[in-house]
Parts: C-alpha cells; sequence; structure tokens
C-alpha cells in the first residue's frame, strides 16, 4: 500500500479510502443493501490488514449505525492512531428545529454524538456533507475553527459543492484565521466528469486533497450496461445520479470492458485506475462488500494506463447536468 499527504497536511494516509457507507444495520436509515455489523467486520479487518489506514463515514450512515460499527471495529483491529478516521456532518439527523444542517448549534452537538458512537475522543477528519443554504459560511467555519481547537477533530474538510462556494469557504476561513479545509470529497468517475471543469484545477492550485465518491459509478463501470445488481435496483440516491444514462455512457462502459478483456483484469481495476491517474486525486473512496472488491481496488493503483487507453476511455464523454450535490 503506498501512503501520501493529505493535501497541505502532514499527515499520511492510504492511496485507498475505504467508504464506510456500506455497513450499517439494513432496518436503520434508508439504505437496505447494507451490511450488518457481523458482515461489515471481516471486510473492515481485511482493508486494516491490507494496509488501508484511511476510513471514511458519516453521522447520517444508516441513523448513525456506521459510525458504531466502524468504531467497534477500530477498537478492535488496530490501535486508533493507526488510523486516520473521517466522518461528516450536515444530513438532518432528527425532526424539528436544528435536526440537520451547518449552524454552530447542530456542529456542537453532532461532533459529540458522532465521537460517542465511534468511540474515540477526536476524529482526524471532520467534513460537512453538503453547502448548507440557510447558514452563514462565516458560522460554519468558525465553528469547525473551533471544533478544531477543543481537539475533537484535527483537520477539517468539504464534499460535493459548486467551486465558487468552496473558493468563497477557502477565502474566508484565510481572511478570519480559521482553520481552512484542507479536502474536497467529491462526485468524480468515467461516468461523471463535470468536476474537471473548476473544481479539480482549483483543489490542484490550492493543494487541497481530492477525495472522489462513486469512482465505479456505484458498480455502474463494473459491469456491462445491461447487468444490474441489488444495490442498483434499491439504491435510490444512486437512480437520481445517473437518472439520464446516454448513448456516450454506454458506449464508456463498453470500452472499460475492452480494455478489462485485453489486459486480463476485472473492469473495476481500470475504470479506478482512470481516477487515480487524475493528477488531482489523493484517494478514492471505495464501498467494498465483498473480499475481491478490495484486492481489485488495490491492484489498480499498480494498473497504469497508456494514453491510448485514457483516450479511448474519455472520448466518448458528453456533458451532464450537475449532480450529486443536493
Amino acid at each position: 500500500m503506498d501512503y501520501v499527504k493529505l493535501g497541505s497536511t502532514g499527515l499520511e494516509v492510504s492511496r485507498l479510502c475505504l467508504g464506510c457507507m456500506t455497513f450499517g444495520e439494513p432496518d436503520r436509515g434508508p439504505h437496505s443493501w447494507t451490511l450488518d455489523e457481523e458482515k461489515s467486520r471481516p471486510i473492515i479487518k481485511q482493508a486494516i490488514e491490507l494496509g488501508v489506514n484511511f476510513l471514511d463515514t458519516a453521522n447520517a450512515y444508516s441513523d448513525g449505525s456506521s459510525e458504531e460499527i466502524v468504531g467497534r471495529a477500530i477498537k478492535d483491529f488496530a490501535r486508533r492512531d493507526e488510523i486516520v478516521l473521517a466522518t461528516k456532518v450536515y444530513i438532518r439527523m432528527r425532526p424539528g428545529p436544528n435536526g440537520g444542517g451547518l449552524s454552530r448549534k447542530a456542529i456542537f452537538a453532532e461532533i459529540d454524538a458522532s465521537l460517542k458512537r465511534l468511540g474515540t475522543d477526536y476524529v482526524d477528519l471532520y467534513q460537512i456533507h453538503r453547502w448548507d443554504y440557510g447558514t452563514p459560511i462565516e458560522e460554519t467555519l468558525e465553528a469547525l475553527h473551533d471544533v478544531v481547537k477543543s481537539g475533537k477533530a484535527l483537520y477539517i474538510g468539504a464534499s460535493s459543492m459548486y467551486a465558487w462556494q468552496f473558493s468563497k469557504a477557502l477565502y474566508t476561513a484565510r481572511l478570519n484565521g480559521w482553520t481552512e479545509f484542507v479536502s474536497m470529497q467529491n462526485h468524480v468517475s468515467l461516468l461523471y466528469r463535470e468536476e474537471e471543469r473548476e473544481m479539480l484545477p482549483l483543489c490542484a492550485d490550492e493543494n487541497v486533497a481530492v477525495l472522489p465518491w462513486s469512482p465505479l459509478a456505484r458498480g455502474r463501470l463494473t459491469r456491462a450496461f445491461d447487468e444490474t445488481s441489488e444495490r442498483q435496483q434499491t439504491d435510490e440516491f444512486g437512480k437520481i445520479l445517473y437518472a439520464h444514462i446516454t448513448d456516450s455512457d454506454r458506449q464508456i462502459i463498453e470500452s472499460v470492458g475492452k480494455i478489462a478483456q485485453a489486459r486480463g483484469v476485472p473492469r473495476a481495476q481500470v475504470a479506478l485506475a482512470w481516477v487515480a491517474q487524475k493528477n488531482a486525486v489523493t484517494a478514492p473512496i471505495i464501498g467494498a462488500s465483498k473480499p475481491h472488491h478490495l484486492s481489485d481496488a488495490i491492484a489498480a493503483f499498480s494498473l497504469n494506463l497508456t494514453p491510448e487507453e485514457i483516450a479511448a476511455l474519455e472520448a466518448p464523454y458528453t456533458p451532464h447536468e450537475v449532480a450529486g450535490f443536493a
């Protein structure tokens, strides 16, 4: 496993980040396809044994049960200081006033709730899950700064938003001497490349770590165009993200299949290798529900695509509507 710095920080993270949305009690929250604790633990243990030290979850995943499962697994399978643990805040956790969002009150309440579920005194990376249009960014940034100064988080990051919003947040923090975002977790894959227009160049210029989510397009790049899976059929957010599949998307998926066949590797390795070779990308986030998902993902970092292969994968792409910000 290779390790790299997280953006401009001195923090070392594995080139692969284990996305923990897959882990959670199926009867808690909206995702019936998640793995319960008994099925989750072997996957988390395998990832740690393979050298993955970067785990990403969120308070809202499976109504908090993802954090609970991940926290107990880390306690049993690793020393806390060996793990870079990331979680997120924003999505509503309870009905009524102040049950979600990025107000000072919400952030202070949710960091404590996340730490309790995770069974730890701090998280390494605390991320805003989305942009909060109902709260001034100054309030959010100062609250996050205070969370860092309290020792409850070491670094802060952000997730899917417009580049102008992220630029405003970076500038506002710098102007006030507050802790700045060191990472951007955003939607990047062969089927969704809109982030290449503004966000990726901004992150490269600011030396902000890029942590792509859904680099395999929620599995669509790992199988033939007409094939499906239980998760794909029940994943409502995935249906929103890829509601308008185009003929160009079909051509991209076919190109992945052709290159994978020629190379003698699974499709997932080809699709993930393309993401990993993007200059601004630090650590793609992959969800794993089977042992081979992890071995395939790690092997992708040793698969060097040729310029001709990259051109074949990219050529069919056509512009898509912005997706993943809501």
